[in-house]
């Protein structure tokens, strides 16, 4: 028995350095076939575009097909929990958004834990929330859709992206401090939503600046304000939340690049490596820029801290407006 068990000890120990060697020389050759960027929301929303402009230049770069695969729902916590479970080889990653930071306060118990689960590898860009409205809604404004409100509390619908999402959070704090109530529609990504704000199902949408654009130009929709600091540039004559009596409820919908856990420091360094060229062509800029957003280049390191900070701010909003997943 002793000699079986001694016999086993020494098999392993000359298994190790073999199965080193077979790492290091599989990190390497990285990659040496598809890549898989998930994507927790429906084809044709914002992320689901940006997702599909890095994987283009990633596929320049890296010398492989990089494929997008949308898995929306539960809150993008299906397409967490695919990448959660795959393996750390650097061919299944995810583009995330605002929600991944979100939901470990949202639902509870926590699905996962951001620091243990995931491996930061780069943010993305950044692009505003907006509020619009079917354009022959009789809601002209912000102060139009408080005055309604308050006369027929939950008389008014919104559609979002998701329970959970930045627009959903910003929208729900919003409405506490002005003290009405509407009636939320969580969709699996914000084209759906708008769709039925334009075909008149519900009044109005809140979404990011890229997904909107398109339906403003046409007169579908209208902006009845956008979720940040200053006017967008796409929309010079849709007032800012604070223009419209309502400071301190900025909201934007970061994106970002995001491995399962254990993914190797070098296969992360060269990922972050490539989305970094990609970040710096003009084309990408560009298609942000004109959509309202910005790109934000970084270290992982600065991913890492924005997560921090984002799972602390969102900690807090969910408790003070009381928000349970739907």
């Amino acid at each position: 028995m002793m000699k079986t068990s001694l016999t086993r000890r020494i098999v392993v120990a000359c298994l190790l350095p073999l199965t080193a060697i077979g790492s290091a020389q599989a990190q390497q050759n990285y990659p040496n076939r598809t890549i898989k960027i998930i994507v927790g929301y429906s084809p044709g929303g914002a992320v689901d575009i940006i997702a599909r402009t890095i994987a283009e230049q990633l596929q320049a770069g890296l010398g492989q097909a990089v494929i997008v695969e949308n898995k929306p729902g539960g809150g993008t916590n299906i397409a967490n929990k695919l990448l959660i479970d795959s393996p750390a080889d650097g061919y299944t990653l995810m583009l995330a958004a605002n929600a991944l930071a979100a939901n470990v306060s949202l639902y509870q118990p926590p699905p996962y834990e951001l620091g243990r689960d995931i491996t930061p590898i780069a943010q993305v860009g950044r692009v505003p929330v907006v509020l619009a409205a079917n354009a022959q809604a009789p809601i002209a404004s912000i102060k139009d859709l408080v005055a309604q409100l308050k006369s027929k509390p939950e008389s008014i619908t919104y559609g979002s992206p998701g329970n959970g999402s930045t627009p959903h959070l910003g929208i729900e704090m919003f409405a506490h401090a002005a003290g009405v109530r509407f009636t939320h529609v969580p969709y699996k990504g914000g084209s759906q939503a708008m769709n039925d704000v334009i075909a008149g199902h519900i009044q109005t949408v809140a979404v990011n600046a890229l997904e909107v654009l398109p339906h403003a130009k046409t007169g579908k929709l209208k902006v009845l304000a956008a979720l940040s600091a200053k006017r967008s540039p796409i929309y010079p004559d849709a007032p800012t939340i604070a223009e419209s009596g309502y400071p301190g409820f900025e909201a934007s919908v970061w994106y970002a690049l995001i491995g399962p856990k254990n993914l190797s420091p070098t296969i992360a360094g060269r990922l972050h490596q490539e989305v970094q060229r990609a970040l710096a062509v003009p084309a990408v800029r560009e298609r942000l820029a004109s959509s309202g957003g910005e790109v934000t280049p970084g270290s992982s390191a600065m991913l890492a801290a924005l997560l921090d900070s984002e799972k602390q701010r969102y900690e807090k909003l969910i408790r003070t407006a009381r928000i349970t997943p739907d």
